[in-house]
């Protein structure tokens, strides 16, 4: 299927690794033309020059900065000639007890998962509606279907960001402009490999022990890979998914045992 969206541009952040990057490969793959942004400069670059040697056909740009902070956005905004497709993604906050956390822990959590996206979104929707399209994807969690005890800072911080989503999506999507959430489950990332090594460290297991443990918890007995999260990214950013906004995909592999 050919998604109608080569020539557009589209600014992937987080893009180094993980869904960000998956999400900023397909959207190459596509014809897009990619900004991508994250704090690591030597793996950003890595990154851009994997797609520019597997995309040559399309244009990358790599800008290194943090985009929680307002220069970041700033540098990121300014090295997208328009942005016609926005991947919203951060690392998610540490886990936890609420009861140790501070206003500033909060605060900083409330800065990277909801404010900023917020911050990229009203920076771009208006010129989005003015040239009649525009595809808005916020990575969040599939914490926001099903909350995580110790994932409370992330809990409610990205549900606060769903709850603001819902609301502006259903004023943009007249001019063509969508706005949708993919919340993932466990996939097959540095940050999940992180959270297994410490669970690994903690239980005195191998870690391949704990991961395939944990992998065959879920339903479809496996970890989701970053090439089929950016395939679903890239649908929803194509030009077949104007009629779908305001929505919050699951890609969990079936974990979240409920039926809406």
């Amino acid at each position: 299927m050919d998604l109608g969206i080569a020539g557009k541009w589209a600014l992937v952040c987080a893009a180094s690794k993980g869904l960000g990057k998956g999400c900023a490969q397909a959207l190459a793959a596509e014809g897009v033309n990619v900004v991508i942004t994250a704090r690591g400069a030597q793996a950003l670059e890595a990154t851009a020059a994997e797609i520019r040697i597997a995309h040559p056909h399309v244009e990358v740009v790599a800008v290194a900065g943090d985009i929680t902070t307002p220069e970041g956005r700033v540098a990121a905004l300014a090295a997208c000639p328009k942005v016609d497709i926005l991947v919203n993604n951060a690392g998610g906050p540490p886990p936890g007890d609420f009861r140790d956390w501070d206003r500033s822990d909060w605060i900083k959590a409330l800065d990277a998962n909801m404010l900023t996206p917020i911050e990229l979104m009203k920076a771009v929707v208006d010129p989005m509606m003015s040239r009649g399209f525009g595809r808005i994807v916020n990575i969040t969690s599939g914490a926001v279907k099903a909350p995580i005890d110790i994932l409370g800072l992330s809990n409610g911080a990205r549900s606060g960001l769903t709850g603001f989503v819902a609301g502006l999506a259903r004023k943009t999507v007249a001019k063509n402009v969508t706005i949708n959430n993919l919340l993932p489950g466990p996939f097959d990332t540095d940050r999940l490999a992180a959270t297994m090594k410490g669970a690994a460290e903690s239980s005195g297991k191998p870690l391949a022990e704990v991961m395939a443990q944990r992998a065959a918890q879920n339903p479809a007995r496996r970890f989701g890979t970053a090439a089929e999260f950016g395939a679903a990214c890239a649908f929803l950013c194509s030009a077949h998914a104007g009629f779908i906004t305001g929505q919050n995909l699951l890609m969990d592999g079936g974990a979240y045992p409920g039926t809406f």
